[in-house]
């Protein structure tokens, strides 16, 4: 019989889905002895699945939770076949990316402070924040207090399947998508021609997975080439943005950004990226959402289902990631 383990905190309601004649374990936070599982469903947190991994035995499966998986790796034997959770995490993610975008062109952060405030004498603030952006220095009639997306040139750099859910978002918004990606393909550059890309690009979207490839991918040199005032969104993980290059372009007045991730994280209390300029942080929580648990344990039921029948398995991380 197949011995799946789960993690301690997954409801048994979600062991319906699950297909007849197998055995489910739930694995607690801390195991005290060994405990035998052909296939484990690892927890999402990190610490937790660290903690787990040295007293499981008999795994030929890891099972992630998440779309990334560049933590998990290093737990995982060669010989244990890891697959990873893309796809559950399409729908949050993106809209999270949207909606960044979207609160930076139109000042929310800003406009919050004012309304806590209780005074929107300060609203003209943003009009000069606008010009100090796009270095102009005539001051418009009337005042610019807020921009469009409309006709904007968002690069999504990492067009996989989370990179297709926000460009589906966007495009009602009449936007232009450039859409890049480790290699080109029909209507997809590749990751090379990222620096030719940038100058023209008004928002660019990362959502690589974390690989020595893409650590510190946009560095001094990438954001000297971003157009001025652009905006970028960090939507992947934290080491992908190099973060004194990025503080220096932000506090330059160069662009603007948005990020869901940082490096390091959490950020220390008396890090400078809390009160950088131009730059609205969110607590790594692109992905988490009350759907989450219900599409993430429908797919690995669905991954089980699979390895009980021999037919190949879905997301398998494989070579390079």
């Amino acid at each position: 019989m197949l011995k799946v383990g789960v993690p301690w905190w997954i409801d048994p309601v979600w062991f319906n889905l699950f297909p007849a004649g197998i055995e489910i374990a739930r694995i607690e936070a801390k195991p005290e002895e060994t405990i035998e599982v052909e296939f484990w469903i690892v927890p999402a947190y990190p610490k937790e699945a660290a903690q787990m991994a040295p007293h499981l035995s008999g795994v030929r499966v890891a099972q992630s939770l998440l779309a990334g998986v560049d933590w998990l790796q290093p737990l995982i034997p060669p010989h244990v076949t890891l697959c990873d959770a893309q796809g559950v995490h399409n729908i949050p993610t993106a809209e999270w990316a949207v909606s960044a975008i979207l609160a930076a062109l139109k000042y929310f952060p800003f406009y919050v402070d004012l309304q806590r405030a209780s005074d929107w004498r300060g609203r003209k603030e943003v009009d000069e924040r606008y010009r100090a952006l796009q270095r102009i220095e005539q001051r418009p009639i009337p005042p610019v207090l807020q921009e469009e997306l409309f006709g904007k040139r968002v690069m999504i750099v990492g067009y996989g399947a989370i990179g297709r859910a926000i460009e589906e978002r966007l495009v009602p918004f009449g936007v232009k998508i450039v859409r890049v990606a480790r290699a080109a393909r029909d209507g997809v550059k590749g990751v090379d021609r990222l620096l030719g890309l940038l100058p023209d690009a008004d928002v660019v979207v990362l959502i690589v997975p974390l690989t020595p490839e893409t650590t510190g991918m946009i560095g001094e040199r990438e954001l000297a080439r971003m157009k001025q005032g652009a905006l970028l969104v960090n939507a992947a993980r934290g080491p992908v943005v190099n973060t004194d290059a990025l503080l220096a372009a932000l506090e330059a007045g160069r662009i603007r950004a948005v990020v869901d991730v940082t490096d390091p994280e959490p950020l220390p209390k008396e890090h400078p990226m809390w009160n950088a300029p131009n730059l609205f942080i969110t607590p790594h929580v692109a992905a988490s959402s009350p759907m989450f648990l219900p599409r993430a344990m429908q797919f690995a039921a669905e991954q089980v289902a699979r390895y009980v029948k021999g037919e190949p398995l879905k997301n398998v991380v494989e070579g390079r990631y």
